[in-house]
């Protein structure tokens, strides 16, 4: 009964559920082998494997030929000194009155050897109980150890609950390391980079993982490719020409310092120093790689490592160790005989290389060494060791306070630690919550995996010339915003002459203005910039797409703002508005100037004989024709909007009803002066013209009424007409109404111009039809003409066309009907007199 926490290998969980499942008489002798290793008794044993000792080559080791010993040669302190803590944890949690009091914990350590034959056989031998597993053919015996602590697996698949239903871990998922390693990334803008893994499961899991991953950031992967298992040089040789033709100038590496090395010697041979390398946990704290050698190679390296802590009373417990002649601790035994040099069984003997090897006593002090073994300034796998034995050591206490008719088992039944069931410590394990002295919480999700934290490490210069990781950043998981970088910029070390970060992109970011443009057949981290368009911007670097402006708003030149739209009117400061304003005033003074010398020649012959009563209240409407020109000009208002087009259509039908009615004058005066029709003035008289007047324009009046209150023109900001600009308008409110307005001076002018038409061919001294003709032919020109003209003039040159047919019209008029009368009046005087006049009319006669 067991449950593994944090195991290195997972084929192993595997391997041992088949072996476990096995019945009596289908195990086979596997053969005979020796384990390196230690052990403590205790109530309750707690199981270990750690990568102790490592070999120099990677043999195919089958189950049934025993290498000879020693298995491993390369002995690693970090290692031992992870296994050690595990020891110091459960000595420590025995100390403990208040943690499983009256339960002795003891453990069980295996070295595998960095290799997966050892790694099972160890992982058996716990299951099992003893290391005779294979050489007893009936593999009976209950297996001693209720746990396995193993403080590197990091693999994701293991969050796989299906598959690995009892496998908890202190150590953050390789799928977190990953999303950590993106956030880096993803700081410094490096979408384009180079990706290497080692050939086994840690890199090929992370590699998949890591490309996923960058797909979301919307990075790219330059090249990927895969350190060889067995360090082939031509392999580790086309790796590395890839990463000198690759435009990558990061680097990102998923694997253990073993793979790793080759591949960091080639670099150095080829003098390769203009790479940013960004470092897996794996290797992010690996001594290997600190030497001087490597530093101008490696200094400014970024990694992550998992999280750093510390365990007080650890030291100590270091220093107190001593070797015994236990096999179980043979462990001990072999890193006392690497750290000092000497040998307790073959000491004072030559060796190989005729030198006298020393006797170990077991007496040496730790205290007179410095190696990675007493170096707890950086604890981060022995850390993550020390939490995954109290993670056991609480699920334990937890069982133990069960009580019975409260449990959370079947029938509220307790767990019976003489008779444990995985999935019953399981249970307890997924609910351990507790915080460690160093202030860390510790917890498990449904997955098995603990809160993700890393810390960030920048590989720096120290001063003895070789390499040391200094911590720059943490990366935490965060539930509510996932993962989140915090990084001192200040204490980072790039090794490149600028001395800051380098740029690996694939294509730079697309500046403000512009957007990314993909290119066919190529990944999306390469692209053109493409300029927004009108009224779009971008006002951040590599926008993706263009955003359309407000509906009042304008792109800038550089199409990266949103600034208002021009407003456009015909104001009076705009050179037109100036020159239609300076022409309406001028043919306002005309029109008084013409009023001033009708009145100071209202007894002349000439001005009473053309009716100087409607004479005057034409000139008043011309008048008010050319003033209304002015309400077309300057920002359109509420009233300004209401009034222009009334007052156009009342001053206008004004004028044209006064012309109408002094044509029907001339012929009632001519048709008068015939013996047969003598009385025609008497039923055409002032009074009647007056009235035919007034009636005249009441219609348009009525008409202006009936508009304004059904559906009024407005002031109304168009975007239409120009996209940059919002020309600044007086909606009409009803065509219909507009139109009936403009129908209706059509109308009149066109029964005044048939009328004086017709009566062109009169007497010269009653003809003034000639000029009212003349005049009114004028003016249906001008404004049959101001169609198409208005419509095809955008923005405030419509208004402009409209003031000028106004102008023009109202000049039409004023210099057709009146030019004449004041050009006899002010330069021909002797040809006001009534003599002249009735002298015509006698020749006439």
């Amino acid at each position: 009964m067991w449950v593994i926490l944090n195991i290195s290998i997972y084929l192993i969980f595997n391997f041992i559920m088949s072996a476990s499942i096995l019945g009596s008489n289908t195990c086979q002798l596997q053969g005979h082998f020796r384990l390196n290793e230690m052990y403590h008794d205790g109530d309750v044993i707690l199981g270990g494997l750690f990568e102790v000792d490592f070999l120099t080559v990677f043999p195919d080791l089958d189950f049934k030929t025993e290498p000879e010993p020693p298995y491993c040669v390369q002995f690693d302190m970090e290692s031992f000194q992870q296994a050690q803590t595990m020891a110091f944890a459960i000595d420590e949690i025995n100390k403990n009155p208040n943690l499983l009091p009256n339960i002795t914990l003891g453990y069980h350590l295996f070295d595998n050897c960095v290799m997966l034959g050892m790694a099972f056989r160890a992982a058996i031998s716990m299951a099992s109980g003893t290391e005779e597993f294979f050489n007893n053919i009936n593999c009976t015996g209950p297996p001693p150890v209720i746990g396995i602590v193993s403080h590197y697996a990091t693999c994701s698949c293991l969050s796989d609950r299906k598959k690995y239903p009892s496998f908890f871990r202190t150590i953050p998922s390789d799928a977190f390391q990953v999303r950590a390693m993106v956030q880096i990334l993803k700081y410094f803008r490096w979408t384009w980079v180079g990706l290497i893994y080692s050939d086994d499961d840690y890199g090929v899991y992370a590699a998949q993982s890591f490309q996923q991953e960058m797909q979301l950031f919307g990075g790219c992967v330059a090249f990927s490719e895969v350190l060889p298992h067995d360090n082939n040089l031509e392999d580790i040789k086309h790796i590395t020409k890839m990463i000198q033709a690759s435009t990558a100038r990061v680097i990102v590496v998923f694997s253990t310092p073993s793979f790793l090395i080759p591949l960091i010697d080639e670099l150095v041979l080829q003098n390769m120093t203009d790479r940013q390398w960004i470092a897996s946990e794996a290797w992010a704290t690996s001594f290997v790689h600190h030497s001087p050698r490597l530093l101008p190679f490696l200094k400014g390296t970024l990694g992550i490592a998992i999280r750093r802590g510390e365990i007080q009373g650890l030291y100590e417990f270091l220093l107190r160790l001593q070797p015994t002649n236990d096999p179980k601790n043979n462990m001990i035994r072999i890193f006392w005989e690497i750290m000092f040099g000497c040998n307790f069984e073959t000491g004072g003997k030559k060796n190989s290389g005729d030198q006298v090897i020393n006797i170990c006593t077991g007496q040496e002090d730790l205290r007179t060494t410095k190696t990675p073994y007493t170096e707890v300034s950086e604890l981060r796998a022995s850390y993550n060791v020390y939490k995954a034995v109290y993670a056991l050591a609480h699920a334990l206490n937890d069982l133990m306070q069960c009580e019975d008719g409260r449990g959370p088992f079947s029938v509220n039944s307790c767990a019976d630690i003489t008779n444990l069931k995985p999935w019953q410590l399981v249970h307890y394990l997924q609910n351990v919550n507790f915080t460690t002295d160093f202030g860390d919480h510790v917890s498990f999700d449904k997955n098995g995996d603990a809160l993700a934290i890393y810390d960030v490490l920048n590989w720096q210069p120290s001063s003895d010339g070789s390499i040391r990781a200094q911590t720059v950043g943490v990366v935490n998981e965060e539930v509510a915003t996932g993962m989140v970088l915090t990084l001192d910029e200040d204490a980072l070390y790039w090794n490149f002459e600028s001395k800051k970060p380098p740029s690996s992109v694939c294509s730079e970011s697309c500046a403000p203005g512009t957007r990314l443009a993909t290119i066919k057949g190529l990944p999306v981290c390469c692209f053109d910039c493409l300029p927004c368009g009108d009224g779009e911007i971008s006002n951040i670097t590599g926008a993706v797409e263009c955003t359309m402006c407000p509906d009042e708003f304008w792109s800038n030149l550089d199409k990266d703002q949103c600034i208002p739209k021009e407003v456009e009117f015909l104001s009076y400061e705009d050179p037109l508005g100036i020159s239609l304003t300076t022409a309406s005033l001028l043919g306002t003074c005309f029109c008084v100037l013409v009023m001033f010398v009708f009145a100071v020649h209202r007894n002349t012959p000439i001005v009473r004989a053309n009716n100087s009563e409607l004479s005057f209240l034409l000139l008043l409407s011309l008048k008010m024709c050319f003033l209304c020109a002015l309400l077309f000009i300057g920002q359109p208002q509420l009233w300004t909007c209401q009034l222009r087009h009334v007052v156009f259509g009342i001053s206008f039908v004004l004028c044209i009803s006064s012309i109408l009615v002094k044509t029907m004058v001339v012929i009632a005066v001519f048709k008068s002066s015939r013996p047969e029709s003598k009385g025609a003035m008497k039923w055409f008289g002032a009074v009647q013209q007056r009235c035919t007047v007034l009636v005249l324009t009441a219609i348009q009046v009525v008409i202006c009424a009936v508009w304004l209150s059904t559906a009024s023109p407005a002031p109304h900001k168009n975007n239409q007409y120009i996209r940059s600009k919002i020309v600044y308008e007086c909606a009409i409110g009803s065509v219909a109404g507009f139109s009936m307005l403009l129908a209706y001076i059509g109308l009149l002018a066109a029964v005044s111009f048939l009328l004086a038409f017709l009566a062109r061919n009169l007497p010269d001294n009653f003809n003034e039809a000639k000029f009212i003709t003349f005049s009114m032919l004028i003016f249906c020109a001008v404004w049959i003409a101001f169609v198409p003209a208005y419509v095809s003039s955008p923005g405030k040159y419509a208004v402009a066309v409209e003031i000028f047919a106004i102008l023009a019209s109202s000049f039409g008029l004023l210099l057709a009907i009146f030019a004449p009368k004041c050009y006899i009046i002010l330069l021909h005087p002797e040809r006001n007199t009534k003599k002249a006049i009735m002298g015509k009319e006698a020749q006439n006669t």
